[in-house]
C-alpha cells in the first residue's frame, strides 16, 4: 500500500473515533453498533453502546392502565400446573414486557434481550463459539439462510443460499429471531445440529458438525484463454481491503484489463471494507452510501477516498447473485449507479438496516436506528441490487458444475455483449 493510501486510510479511521462499522455478519440484523470498550469489538460504528443512563420520564401520552390491569390480574389469578414450572420474578415480568414492546415494531432486528441473552449475544459477535458457518436474516417472516460461507460445515452438509428453516432439532422456528436461532445452531465444536429446510417447497433434513468456522476472504486469478481476471470476495471482514488491495495489484500486473469483482453469497461485514474497496474505481468525495436516520439525526454520507487506481480502459463486471448482502450490496450499488461496473447475476438479498445496541437494566436493546441508501436513492433494505445483465444459476448448473453467469461475464468483457 502506498504512503499516500494509507493516511487516507488512517484518516477515515481517526475521524470516525472508533474504527469500523460492521454491516451484517453472524446474522446480526443488517448492522450493529456497540461500544469499543465491550465484547463487540467486530461490530463497531460511529454510535456508541449507551449505558442505564436512558431517559426514563414516563410518556404522558401513553395510557399505561391495560398494562397494570393486566399484571395486577395475572398476580391474583395465575397459578403453575406443571411440576417444572416456576413463577416470574417481577424483574422477568418486566423483561418480558420489554421484549414484547419491541416486538410489537414488527422489525426482526429491533429486540430485547434479557441478562443472560445478551451476554450470550455478546459472546457471538465477540466470536466466541463453535458453528455451522451460515448467515441467516428473517424474510416474509421466515428464517431464511442468505448464504453458507465458503469453506464452511452448513456448505458441505449441503445448505444453500435461500433455504428457509422450518426447525432446529426438530423445534419449530415459526416467530423465531435471527438471535434466538443463533443461540439454537451454535454449541460446543463436534456436535451435531440437525436443521429441517425448505427448498422448492420440498422439506430436507440436514445434519451439520459444529466446528469452529474459518472462511478465505478472497481468490483471485487469470484465466489465460479469456484474459480476465477475476478477485472473489467471500466476506468484508478488517482484512479485506488489504487483501483486495493485494489481489487488486496482482490484476494490474497481469495486464489485463478485464476484471470480474465476485460478490456472490458474500453476506457482508464491515462498512469501511466495501467503502475502501469502492475508492480504487470512484472519485474522492463520491458518495457510496448513506445512512439514513429517517429525520431523527442527522443522515451519515460515507464517501470514496478517491484511490482511482484502475489501469485506463479497464473493464469491470460485478458478479451478485442472491445471497450477496449488506456490505456487497454496499459496493455493488455504489459501482452500479456511478457506472463504473456491469452488474450480472440474480437479485441480491435486500439487506440494509442498521442497528444499535442501547444497554438497559443488565439486558440489551437492540433497535434499527438507519436503512442503507445507494448513492442513486434506492433502499437496499428488502428491495436488493437488480443487475443489468440477468443470469439465473440452476440446480442443474450446480450439479453439472458449470458457471454460467461468470461465462456470460467473460463473454460481455471479452466482446461487450449486453
Amino acid at each position: 500500500m502506498d504512503f499516500q493510501r494509507m493516511k487516507k486510510r488512517l484518516h477515515t479511521v481517526t475521524a470516525r473515533g472508533i474504527s469500523y462499522a460492521l454491516v451484517a455478519a453472524l446474522s446480526f440484523g443488517a448492522g450493529i453498533a456497540v461500544d469499543g470498550s465491550g465484547n463487540g469489538a467486530a461490530a463497531i460504528s460511529h454510535l456508541p453502546l449507551i449505558g442505564d443512563q436512558l431517559d426514563a420520564t414516563p410518556d404522558q401520552s401513553a395510557d399505561l392502565s391495560p398494562f397494570w390491569k393486566a399484571w395486577n390480574v395475572l398476580n391474583q389469578n395465575y397459578i403453575i400446573t406443571h411440576a417444572s414450572g416456576t413463577m416470574p420474578t417481577a424483574k422477568e415480568r418486566i423483561y418480558g414486557a420489554i421484549s414484547g414492546l419491541a416486538n410489537s415494531y414488527g422489525d426482526p432486528y429491533t429486540v430485547f434481550f434479557p441478562p443472560a441473552e445478551a451476554k450470550k449475544f455478546a459472546d457471538t459477535i465477540a466470536g466466541s463459539f463453535g458453528g455451522v458457518g451460515m448467515e441467516l436474516d428473517v424474510k416474509n417472516n421466515i428464517l431464511t439462510v442468505i448464504s453458507p460461507l465458503k469453506g464452511s460445515p452448513a456448505e458441505a452438509a449441503g445448505v444453500k443460499a435461500g433455504d428457509q428453516i422450518a426447525a432446529i432439532d426438530g423445534k419449530s422456528t415459526e416467530g423465531m429471531s435471527t438471535e434466538a436461532a443463533v443461540n439454537q445452531i451454535r454449541g460446543a465444536i463436534g456436535t451435531p445440529v440437525e436443521l429441517t429446510v425448505v427448498r422448492g417447497g420440498k422439506p430436507i433434513a440436514i445434519k451439520i458438525v459444529r466446528d469452529t468456522i474459518q472462511v478465505p476472504e478472497t481468490d483471485d486469478g487469470l484465466d489465460a484463454k479469456s484474459g480476465v481476471y477475476r478477485i472473489a470476495l467471500y466476506e468484508f471482514t478488517a482484512n479485506s481491503a488489504s487483501l483486495f488491495d493485494q489481489a487488486f495489484e496482482r490484476f494490474k500486473s497481469s495486464g489485463s484489463r478485464k476484471l470480474i469483482i465476485d460478490l456472490r453469497s458474500n453476506p457482508g461485514g464491515y462498512l469501511d471494507a466495501a467503502v475502501d474497496i469502492a475508492s480504487h474505481f470512484l472519485p474522492k468525495g463520491a458518495t457510496v452510501v448513506t445512512e439514513d436516520y429517517g429525520g431523527k439525526q442527522n443522515n451519515v454520507v460515507h464517501a470514496s477516498l478517491g484511490y482511482m487506481d484502475a489501469p485506463p480502459g479497464t473493464q469491470i463486471a460485478v458478479l451478485i447473485d442472491g445471497g450477496s448482502a449488506s456490505a456487497s450490496e454496499i459496493l455493488a450499488g455504489a459501482l452500479q449507479d456511478a457506472h463504473a461496473a456491469t452488474l450480472i447475476g440474480m437479485k441480491s438479498f435486500g439487506k440494509g438496516s442498521v442497528q444499535t445496541l442501547f444497554n438497559l437494566d443488565g439486558g440489551s436493546l437492540k433497535i434499527t436506528v438507519a436503512r442503507w441508501i445507494t448513492p442513486a436513492g434506492h433502499w437496499i433494505m428488502g428491495n436488493g441490487i437488480t443487475p443489468d445483465i440477468i443470469v439465473p444459476y440452476t440446480a442443474a448448473d450446480a450439479t453439472a458444475k458449470t458457471d454460467p453467469q461468470k461465462d456470460r461475464a467473460v463473454q460481455f468483457l471479452t466482446t461487450g455483449t449486453r
